[in-house]
């Protein structure tokens, strides 16, 4: 491994993400991995999904 892409990768460990970046690249990495197997999902409809989970968890 390259000294630079080591400098790289030890950058990115320390990096924190706000709970509005976590959520966003959660949705993100749904929409990636289940529109694979579905064209018909669309990130508005894993956005809603997420939304109803999250209220779901706050009660």
């Amino acid at each position: 491994m390259s000294e630079e892409l080591q400098m790289l990768i030890e950058k990115a460990r320390k990096v924190e993400m706000s709970p509005s970046e976590v959520r966003e690249q959660r949705r993100s990495f749904v929409y990636g991995n289940t529109h694979i197997e579905n064209e018909r999902i669309t990130r508005e409809m894993v956005a809603e999904i997420d939304q109803k989970l999250e209220a779901e968890q706050k009660n």
